[in-house]
């Protein structure tokens, strides 16, 4: 058996999450699950034997809240698991003044690896593959003045992806690894909607696999070497050239810093 790791899995009260971390604590590692509802999320770490800590990613405040409490509870995180995301029907933005998907999704993990990597280890990153349709454009993603109920959500998980190289370039010197995985198009709840196109979308989800099915691909690269890679689902992939723009993953990289006062 593989060492006993220290892994935070965000989001890990329901779907692709909360299949993580049960699979994560099913092979013997200890488990704390962040979530942004105490009742779900306490409720979910008592199921599995894991720890819970209260986290909401959803602005700059919160999200570093979330991280004093995590590094309080995890003194050490073998591997953080970037899960928690969102993919929106409409255009909300949080109290920074952002399109709420584009800082869950983007830049609360960016916020997260800055504010916990001095007691990192690992970090393996969700990811979708509907990151080939993404389309960044930085002046106008990040508070969805191109906001698309399909499209935004591509948007946001490629502006994630593009950051992985940077950060395994960043700590490579450390020995701090990250890798990206696509854990398949599974039947959650993410992208729940009402009306007629939700009734389809339920409708397609009864044909797809269930999210513990995507558990595997994620919690194997919990143990993995390697660093700055994308997995579809258990295989390794090149990345598409939607996400090997430098120039683009630099100018994120430089904006984020900025509005997260991070420089």
């Amino acid at each position: 058996m593989n060492e006993s790791l220290n892994v935070v899995v965000t989001g890990g009260n329901r779907g692709v999450g909360r299949a993580v971390a049960g699979e994560a604590a099913r092979r013997g590692h200890r488990v704390t699950i962040v979530a942004r509802r105490p009742d779900a999320g306490a409720a979910a770490a008592r199921e599995i034997g894991a720890r819970f800590v209260a986290g909401d990613l959803s602005s700059a405040r919160t999200a570093r809240a979330a991280a004093r409490d995590i590094a309080a509870a995890v003194p050490r995180i073998d591997v953080l698991v970037h899960n928690a995301a969102l993919w929106p029907s409409r255009r909300v933005l949080n109290e920074d003044g952002f399109e709420q998907s584009f800082f869950t999704n983007h830049l609360a993990p960016f916020l997260l690896n800055h504010l916990l990597e001095d007691r990192l280890g690992r970090v393996v990153q969700v990811s979708a593959g509907l990151y080939v349709i993404g389309r960044v454009d930085p002046e106008r993603t990040p508070a969805g003045d191109d906001f698309s109920p399909t499209r935004t959500y591509a948007n946001t998980k490629l502006a994630n992806l593009m950051m992985v190289p940077l950060f395994a370039e960043r700590w490579r010197d450390a020995g701090v690894t990250i890798d990206a995985v696509h854990p398949g198009v599974l039947r959650t709840g993410l992208g729940e909607r009402g009306g007629f196109q939700g009734f389809l979308l339920r409708t397609v989800k009864r044909t797809l696999k269930s999210a513990e099915a995507g558990a595997a691909p994620v919690v194997d690269l919990l143990t993995a070497e390697g660093t700055g890679r994308y997995f579809n689902g258990l295989k390794q992939r090149p990345l598409k050239p939607a996400a090997r723009n430098t120039a683009l993953a630099t100018r994120l990289w430089t904006d984020a810093t900025k509005v997260l006062h991070l420089a």
